[in-house]
């Protein structure tokens, strides 16, 4: 080998190496340290000691409180993917549709998604649905004659998924618009003046010539949605802290809630080990499951 190629494998290696090395310290290292921690009694010690098998997997899928955190999740998923692919959607169709102006309205609609999840559900908490009567949502409830409502803790009916939904669908459906946005601006300007020489109706464009073109982004945006719905901590977090009010039955706590309480708040790190492998599994399988139903990775 020349030495030309050994400077630049050097240079590669030095360049590189850093990254990687890191890279697998602190993740891959970390992650399977983790999976050991799982099959072990660790209260208290990140040490591998006392193996205990699969009775971390199997205290959590015994424990009513962690089955009652995969409804929380599957319920603000029912809510959060369907509403955000719409809203997105809607509004990627309303920016392109405009002449002039586009690089304005996709810049306010995408600055949310920069905004930190802890600085916006404090804004929620505290001066949106703080439960005041001079809350921004009572006030805006009051011009049309209704009560102040407690938003953030009442559970019958519970309202507080309003708090919820609204927080997440603010910060995220700008970065889903702009894909959406990019799939529209892909699509053939042709194949719209062909349905206009049809006689097409403006629906009519959408249903047939939209929606099929939007295809592939539509699944790419479904599968993101729903990844990110299952990782939500920041904002039940922060607007209801580890419980409702107090009220330790109120379904409010999400799997990732949960795992925070069970290894940093009880020190039970095979427990919190065991729970994210757990919903990692559930993860993978439920977005397998959508990919094969909506037909991901197949030829047009």
């Amino acid at each position: 080998m020349k030495h030309r190629d050994w400077r630049a494998i050097g240079a590669f290696a030095v360049l590189t190496g850093p990254v990687v090395l890191g890279l697998g310290l602190f993740k891959y290292v970390a992650i399977g340290w983790s999976f050991l921690l799982s099959f072990n009694d660790a209260r208290g010690t990140i040490t591998i000691g006392n193996w205990v098998g699969f009775d971390n997997y199997a205290f959590l899928l015994g424990d009513d409180a962690f089955l009652t955190s995969l409804s929380t999740i599957a319920i603000f998923t029912l809510f959060i993917v369907p509403i955000t692919f719409v809203a997105s959607l809607g509004l990627a169709v309303l920016v392109n549709s405009i002449k002039r102006g586009k690089a304005f309205f996709r810049t306010v609609f995408l600055i949310p998604a920069a905004v930190s999840y802890v600085v916006a559900a404090l804004v929620w908490k505290m001066a949106l649905f703080n439960g005041l009567p001079s809350g921004v949502a009572n006030v805006v409830g009051g011009l049309f004659g209704a009560d102040p409502v407690p938003w953030l803790s009442e559970t019958s009916p519970p309202v507080y998924w309003v708090a919820v939904v609204t927080l997440r669908l603010w910060l995220q459906v700008g970065l889903y618009m702009i894909l959406f946005l990019a799939g529209l601006q892909a699509i053939s300007p042709s194949l719209y003046e062909a349905g206009e020489l049809d006689g097409t109706t403006k629906w009519q464009a959408f249903r047939y010539i939209t929606v099929p073109q939007l295809r592939n982004t539509s699944v790419a945006v479904l599968l993101l949605i729903l990844i990110a719905a299952f990782q939500a901590f920041d904002e039940f977090y922060n607007l209801f802290g580890t419980g409702l009010s107090g009220t330790a039955t109120a379904p409010v706590k999400p799997p990732l809630v949960y795992l925070y309480d069970s290894a940093l708040g009880d020190q039970n790190y095979g427990v919190g080990s065991a729970g994210a492998f757990l919903l990692t599994v559930i993860i993978v399988v439920i977005t397998l499951l959508q990919g094969r139903f909506v037909g991901f990775g197949k030829k047009d």
